[in-house]
């Protein structure tokens, strides 16, 4: 039985092998871990589907390789394993592809997804597709996205089983040659170095993450139009709220609080709550239409070493303070090993970016797509503020700016989703009612 290199997420087209559990000839058992794999944003093990021998490997440690390449092969399964592969009922997938699935194996597969580590072979019915010059196939849907786009698929190479041309092949090209002419225009890197005095810099060439943040956000900056929208937001109230909750969390025996919230937790469920008050902000565009979103699944920034993930707090609207934070604190952990799953981080209503903690004032983020805002949250300050009797008193303070994609959020309706913000801040009762 080949193994395959799964498919960890829509936009993820290769992945790398890190480490083997498994040597050739070792015996496996379902649910073993194989390999571990890395890609541009997470890394993994990969456990095995049937039992058997590992008798071959044919990735080694370091080696990229493309979503549905054979990585290995299990030898001796099962007979009823063996004549579940051998005879499968084929079943047209999307993008023209087959996928030959064991009846026994089925009840693995996660619901609306296909297990990216049963068996991939070329259909033995016809759906349409074509074979090229030189023998590579690709699938009707490719053909289709190629000629529209005018993509000559002579020269494409194909992730699919055996060379085969998959649509998400075509849509890469296309965005890395849109992205390409972009970056084009600036000078290449011989041009950039020749400034230099030799010996005088360190090259550090650009890993899986960092590429694809380059690529992403030079994407969004110049297809998404951007507008900016900052205001004030006194968060007094918010602040006392958090040390009364601290004050009276249970301790443990050491006498330490079991809950220790951050102001960013109580910012993420004002957030929430905000996009709940304001439905139509809380969207994603998406081509030729809008999604407007039952769910406030907000993301969290977390920058880690080389990049940045947006972790997704799922329906943060319906969960307690103390369930935030915990998830926030577990899912960023995760982040900085980059152990995250796709379904973590893909996705989300709109994202929270803080960086107060490092002293920064006010900032604007880029947005990342599919999502139509992004909140910028800045440093605390005290600021004196002319009160009604006359006087002027100090507060607390921090300059919120959010981001709109203007394709989905006119300038109004993001005015009116950062002011119910702001409402929610300065009365943070009412966001936790």
């Amino acid at each position: 039985m080949d193994v395959l290199m799964p498919q960890l997420g829509e936009t993820v087209a290769e992945g790398k092998i890190t480490k083997w559990y498994k040597s050739a000839g070792e015996p496996v058992e379902p649910g073993d871990n194989l390999f571990e794999i890395e890609t541009d944003k997470t890394s993994m093990e990969v456990p095995a589907t049937a039992a058997g021998v590992l008798a071959e490997i044919r990735v080694g440690v370091g080696e990229v390789v493309p979503v549905g390449a054979v990585v290995a092969v299990i030898a001796g399964a099962s007979a009823d394993d063996q004549r579940a592969f051998a005879a499968a009922s084929l079943e047209p997938a999307r993008d023209g592809v087959d996928i030959a699935i064991p009846a026994n194996a089925r009840r693995h597969a996660l619901p609306g997804k296909l297990d990216p580590f049963f068996e991939v072979r070329t259909p033995s019915r016809n759906y349409g597709s074509a074979r090229l010059a030189g023998g590579t196939i690709i699938t009707p849907l490719a053909r289709r996205l190629a000629a529209e786009a005018g993509i000559d698929v002579g020269g494409l190479r194909g992730s699919g089983p055996h060379g085969r041309i998959l649509a998400r092949d075509v849509r890469a090209t296309g965005q890395a040659a849109r992205v390409g002419a972009t970056l084009a225009d600036g000078p290449a890197a011989e041009r950039i170095k020749a400034l230099y005095e030799p010996g005088s810099f360190e090259e550090v060439a650009l890993d899986g993450m960092r590429s694809t943040i380059a690529a992403r956000m030079a994407q969004a900056k110049q297809t998404i139009p951007h507008f900016y929208l900052s205001a004030d937001i006194t968060i007094d109230r918010l602040v006392r709220l958090r040390e009364d909750i601290n004050a009276a969390s249970p301790r443990d025996k050491d006498g330490n609080a079991k809950l220790k919230l951050s102001l960013n937790d109580l910012i993420i469920k004002a957030w929430a709550a905000a996009l709940q008050r304001v439905p139509a902000a809380n969207a994603v565009f998406a081509g030729d239409r809008i999604l407007k979103l039952h769910h406030s699944d907000v993301g969290v920034a977390v920058a880690v070493d080389g990049g940045l993930f947006t972790p997704i707090i799922r329906k943060a609207e319906i969960k307690s303070l103390s369930m935030i934070s915990a998830e926030v604190k577990e899912l960023s952990a995760r982040a900085q090993s980059r152990r995250l799953r796709p379904a973590e981080y893909q996705g989300g209503s709109s994202v929270v970016s803080n960086l107060g903690m490092h002293g920064i004032r006010q900032f604007a983020a880029i947005i990342n797509p599919p999502h139509a805002t992004v909140l910028a949250v800045g440093a605390a300050r005290r600021h004196p503020v002319e009160q009604e009797g006359g006087g002027i008193a100090f507060v607390s303070q921090v300059t919120v700016t959010l981001s709109c994609d203007h394709r989905a959020v006119d300038g109004a309706l993001g005015a009116e989703l950062i002011g119910v913000f702001r409402g929610l801040v300065e009365n943070p009762a009412i966001a936790l009612a």
